[in-house]
């Protein structure tokens, strides 16, 4: 199957993440889609094709040489809840002019070039969007694309020499619970790599410390006629929190190495409200230091209001993975001197996220991340160059073909 049709296909599966179901996967999508890639592996050629209960997928390509490490790719199934995953009507703009482009006319949505100048960098190419009612789902099933066409080719022309390769597909990367039941030693690969990056050229192997936070905040609610020094507001109480938090301190105003607290809802009434941040930092100190920081405005706001107004619930999702990587940065070179010979240019830049990789990493799997091709991931105006989709794949094969 044609890569582009192939990336299509999986972008019509309903595959948002959520992370309020306390299920794996925590869609019933996700395992439909799995199913359906599952049987595709096959059907494909690969062998050991498992899907377990929790929506795993793994399979295997046998190697067809001796004396060469046995390497694993990685990509995840979800797409982020940060814009609707449902119905996604793709089409491609042939030979991108560097204009802006229309995404729903009717709708007024624009992808602008003045808002988002990176699309300038693929004029005369094949640029796949969204309706701008959508995001696309490039993360990652451009990733899962490039692996399973990287496969396919390797099946279709055996006289390319190559070690044991195997492929994982996980569930709910995007809430944080990609690796959550991601079997290690049952993967049985001397390293891997996750197709889950960004732009074409991408090569990451450090990534934000991260956690989850929640903040309930409990009120009084009394008759607004019969309120005075009884009602106690915790929607107000709530924002009397958050604004005490530094305000240049948040992802819009953050780049680079800089870490951040992130509200990503807020809901409430009179009586109860919740507050749901992320908290990220590469640097593992001043992330401990952040956490103690929600945890010490919350004492404050006990200490005004009364204990047990304000409670708190964290948990990290991921630290960074450069520690894991160091020891062995030929995995890394390998990287390099595969995209080199694709005539990619590589960039090597720190995460301002994280990926599956970096979990596993820390549970003895050394796990970069490669770029997958699409830019503004969880959005609607997230849009695939399929040039860089196709040479993702290449850097597959090339990382295959040079792994001794």
């Amino acid at each position: 199957m044609n890569i582009v049709d192939r990336f299509l296909k999986y972008v019509s599966f309903h595959t948002t993440s959520d992370e309020n179901t306390n299920m794996t996967p925590s869609t019933p999508g996700q395992m439909e889609f799995a199913q359906c890639l599952a049987d595709e592996l096959r059907q494909v050629g690969l062998t050991e094709v498992s899907l377990d209960s929790n929506g795993y997928i793994m399979a295997t390509l046998p190697a067809n040489c001796e004396g060469r490490p046995t390497i694993g790719f990685i990509a995840h199934m979800d797409t982020a809840p940060d814009a609707s995953g449902k119905n996604i009507k793709a089409r491609i703009v042939k030979n991108y002019d560097g204009k802006d482009i229309v995404l729903n006319e009717d709708e007024h949505i624009v992808l602008e070039t003045a808002k988002y100048p990176e699309i300038k960098n693929y004029i005369g190419q094949d640029i796949i969007v969204t309706n701008g009612k959508t995001l696309l789902g490039a993360d990652d099933k451009a990733g899962i694309a490039e692996i399973v066409s990287a496969m396919e080719y390797l099946i279709e022309h055996p006289e390319i020499k190559h070690g044991k390769i195997r492929v994982g597909f996980t569930p709910d990367e995007e809430i944080g619970q990609g690796a959550d039941h991601f079997d290690v030693k049952a993967f049985g690969c001397d390293f891997a790599y996750t197709m889950d990056g960004g732009a074409i050229g991408e090569l990451e192997f450090e990534n934000f410390n991260a956690a989850a936070c929640k903040i309930h905040v409990h009120g009084v609610n009394v008759h607004p006629g019969m309120a005075y020094h009884k009602m106690q507001n915790s929607m107000r109480i709530a924002y009397q929190l958050a604004v005490m938090l530094p305000r240049w301190e948040t992802p819009e105003h953050t780049q680079e190495y800089e870490g951040f607290y992130h509200l990503i809802s807020m809901n409430g009434t009179v009586e109860e409200t919740t507050l749901s941040y992320i908290i990220r930092d590469h640097d593992r100190t001043r992330f401990e230091s952040r956490k103690r920081e929600l945890e010490h405005l919350v004492r404050k706001v006990n200490r005004e209001y009364g204990d047990g107004t304000a409670e708190i619930e964290m948990r990290d999702q991921y630290y960074n993975m450069r520690e894991k990587i160091e020891p062995v940065m030929h995995i890394i070179d390998l990287v390099k001197e595969a995209m080199t010979a694709c005539g990619i240019t590589p960039i090597v830049k720190p995460i301002r996220g994280g990926t599956d990789g970096a979990r596993l990493s820390f549970e003895g799997l050394p796990c970069p991340n490669i770029f997958a091709g699409g830019e503004n991931f969880h959005s609607r105006y997230e849009y695939l160059p399929i040039p860089s989709l196709e040479k993702a794949s290449e850097v597959i094969l090339e990382i295959i073909k040079r792994a001794k």
